[in-house]
This record gives C-alpha cells, structure tokens and sequence, in this order.
C-alpha cells in the first residue's frame, strides 16, 4: 500500500543522494527538514526548491548527536510530526588495515554511516509510535555491504552493520506500525563515485534513483536494490562460495585511501 510522505526529514541533504531526493519529495508537495554540515550548499538547494518557504535547513554534522537530536525536536514542531526519516550522511573512501594511520578513517567512517544513522532515527521514534499515521525509517546500505570488498574494509563492514541494524529495527518496531526501510543502491552518478577511477556497471542517474527510492518507501519496502539489475549481482555474491568469491574479487579495483 502506497503511503503519501509529506513531512520529510532528511540528513546528507546538500548533494548527492540526498539532494536528490529532497527535490523528489520537493515536487511531490513534502515540507523537508533537510541537515548537512554545509549551511550554504542547503541554503542554495531550498532555493531551488518547490514551496522552499515550507522546508528547514540544519547546519549540523551528524556525529554532534545533541545537534542532530535538537534538529529532530525542531522539525517535529515545525512540521507537526514526521512521515520519514532519511538517513543519507554517508562517507566513502579506501582503507587497509595494514596502516596504523587508517585507523582514524575507520573510526570516521563508522561513526557517519553507522553511529549517526543510529543518532537520526532516535529522537523521531517516541513521535512515531505515538503517531495514527504509518510512518517510515529508512536507511541507506549499499551493495559493498553484501560481501567485503578488497582496499574497503570499512566501508564495506559499515554498510553490512547498517543493513543488519535495519533488520533489528524493522523488527523492533513493526508492531507499532513504523517500517523501516533499507535501501540499497549500486553505482549511483554522484559526487560520491564521480572519481571511482573503474568500470560501474548499470551506472544510474541521482534523480532515477531517487524516483525508485521514494516509491519503495512510500510502499513500505522492507529491502530494495537500486537499480535491480545490481539486484541480481547482489544474490548471486550472497550465493558464491568463498573460494570463487575470492577468485573472482581478489584483484578487485581498490578506492583511493585518504590520506593524513
């Protein structure tokens, strides 16, 4: 059953991702709590959008949680409650092990894509619960967390605990009638992978996946790869046994490190 979403929140919003979707659900007629780290790029995208008097920009970075949870009170106040939250703050880059000096990459990498999805769901679920409407949580996972890709191991192992803290949640609160949804998309053209320097099958425009991503929340999708084609590899690099999967993945192409 389809579900209209009119009040919106949504974290990553200044580009990418999550960008797009806040002009998706823009154009459908949503009032949109939109937070990013940079006040400037969100000014600039209310103003680009629909209605820009109805949407709220936070200037807040996802790790300061006691922001991020003052942002939530704010919107909910605003908007009269919530319809859906959207966690898609994300970081991307390579990590090895083998450097002492990654270690703090990892610890970034875990703290924006896992702790602070954590941190953005929290303060709306009291509202929720108390809600009549349905409401949706939805997280962004991503194919990288189906099986460890080489040069990412934290990207990869933080894109499996998010999927799998979806899971748990989903359960959590189905009785209360909150649905919590995981998307997962494949190679999406955004500033995230616009310098991967190797091949991304079934690339896919922001906006095509954002179109995709708002009809499988509205529907209450529990899980959902964008595009389906990336789908398809998914299930099959569940089904691999570990040997092939690592014959076939051992000389993987690895993203850039950032470096100190």
């Amino acid at each position: 059953m389809q579900q209209p979403m009119t009040r919106v929140f949504i974290t990553g919003a200044s580009s990418g991702l999550g960008a797009a979707l806040a002009l998706r659900y823009a154009r459908q007629g949503a009032t949109l709590g939109l937070l990013a780290r940079r006040g400037d790029a969100l000014a600039a995208l209310i103003a680009t959008l629909p209605n820009p008097q109805l949407h709220r920009a936070y200037p807040v970075d996802v790790t300061d949680h006691a922001a991020l949870g003052a942002a939530a009170v704010d919107f909910i106040g605003h908007a009269g409650g919530v319809d859906a939250v959207l966690a898609c703050a994300g970081v991307s880059f390579g990590t090895l092990t083998e450097h002492p000096e990654d270690l703090a990459a990892f610890a970034t990498i875990m703290a924006v894509n896992v702790t602070a999805t954590v941190a953005t769901f929290a303060p709306f679920i009291a509202t929720m619960k108390a809600q009549a409407t349905p409401a949706r949580l939805v997280g962004i996972g991503s194919v990288a967390g189906i099986r460890g890709l080489p040069g990412a191991e934290a990207y990869s192992a933080s894109k499996a605990a998010l999927m799998s803290y979806c899971e748990s949640l989903r359960l959590e609160l189905k009785p209360y009638g909150i649905r919590v949804v995981t998307i997962t998309p494949g190679y999406i053209d955004t500033p995230m992978t616009e310098h991967n320097a190797y091949p991304m099958p079934f690339l896919m425009p922001a906006a095509t996946f954002a179109a995709k991503a708002v009809a499988a929340i509205a529907a209450g999708a529990s899980y959902r790869v964008i595009p389906w084609q990336m789908g398809l590899v998914a299930k099959l690099l569940r089904m691999l046994p570990n040997p092939l999967y690592d014959l076939a993945f051992a000389k993987a192409p690895h993203k850039a490190r950032r470096l100190p």
